[in-house]
């Protein structure tokens, strides 16, 4: 038997207003993912940041740097130094700084010198 495609939008919700924020709506943030407000920027003495080594495909090792809040722009240029003074390649993506290798000891080092005071190691 051939199964019946069943149009379902029994969980879709759509505002018009032009002023709604998922703010607004006490389950807004089921709705729009994890939902931040950019325009506050935060103190990088106040960030909690932390290096994790992640074995990748082909025993690869990345150095992984979570926990940045703030702007887009700030975590690419952010990641744009890392990836520049450790002299390896990488990528910003979904909040994350990835540096190719295994340079956590320098990151670190790194950071506290940009005033990312609370910074540590983590993981393995």
């Amino acid at each position: 038997m051939s199964k019946k495609k069943k149009n379902r939008q029994d969980g879709f919700v759509f505002s018009t207003d032009p002023d709604y924020t998922p703010e607004d709506n006490p389950f807004g943030y089921l709705l729009q993912g994890s939902y931040k407000k950019e325009s506050d920027d935060i103190d990088s003495r106040d960030q909690v940041l932390r290096i994790h080594l992640v074995r990748r495909k082909g025993n690869k090792e990345v150095t992984l740097v979570k926990g940045f809040e703030g702007s887009t722009e700030d975590l690419k240029a952010l990641g744009k130094m890392l990836k520049t003074k450790c002299g390896g390649g990488g990528t910003v993506k979904n909040g994350e700084i990835l540096i190719q290798g295994n340079h956590r000891e320098k990151v670190r080092k790194l950071l506290i010198e940009e005033g990312y005071r609370n910074t540590k190691l983590a993981g393995g």
